[in-house]
């Protein structure tokens, strides 16, 4: 039996509120700023603990960044329906400059498959200015 609109609609909200919730995310202070079909943008707020030396952040930060927005580019968009056991099949992180301030990572889903779905994602930091570049590759299962 198929999900009603509705249906849809709360299992994106609890996706929503379980993307950031989730320990390691959370533990990065990791917020929602917007969460829709057509995108996402997350923050992850500044904090020592996610950088090498107290001032520039960790690569594994902006990857557990870029990781997190793209799929959650998927999930803002997702036909429950198909599926919910889900998980990264690849990842490429390209490092454009270091980060000023907080991180924050805007996405889309540019494809969408029977179960792999294609996103894109950008990091800037509070200035605007480009940190990294990414494209996520995920697979929703029933």
């Amino acid at each position: 039996m198929a999900l009603t609109e509705e249906e849809q609609a709360a299992w994106r909200e609890r996706m929503r509120t379980l993307m950031v919730r989730t320990r390691f995310i959370e533990s990065m202070g990791t917020t929602v700023e917007e969460w829709g079909p057509d995108g996402v943008r997350l923050r992850v707020p500044f904090s020592d603990h996610l950088t090498n030396d107290g001032k520039e952040y960790h690569g594994g930060a902006v990857a557990a960044l870029v990781d997190t927005a793209g799929a959650a580019a998927v999930w803002a968009g997702h036909d429950f329906d198909k599926g919910l056991r889900a998980s990264t099949v690849t990842m490429t992180v390209n490092y454009t400059g270091r980060a000023e301030g907080d991180l924050v990572a805007t996405a889309r889903c540019v494809k969408r498959g029977r179960d792999t779905h294609f996103s894109e994602i950008r990091v800037e930091d509070s200035r605007g200015r480009l940190v990294a570049t990414g494209s996520l590759v995920y697979r929703i299962v029933p």
